[in-house]
């Protein structure tokens, strides 16, 4: 028993560590990654939209 709450507290004193090593972000990084996922959802719902439509529209003429 005793080894799964040290292999568990080891677990935790290693990801710790690996998250010291990590370089987060700055501010402005960080807005500008959060614009270019918007922007790229936009888009990415933009084009699914008309393809919906595209697609409904052939369908409409076909039945």
């Amino acid at each position: 028993m005793k080894r799964g709450f040290k292999s568990l507290f080891s677990f935790f004193s290693e990801s710790w560590a690996e998250l010291k090593k990590v370089r987060w972000p700055n501010r402005k990084e960080l807005t500008n990654y959060t614009l270019v996922v918007v922007g790229t959802i936009l888009v990415v719902t933009i084009y699914f939209w008309v393809l919906d439509i595209g697609i409904s529209a052939v369908i409409e003429r076909i039945i």
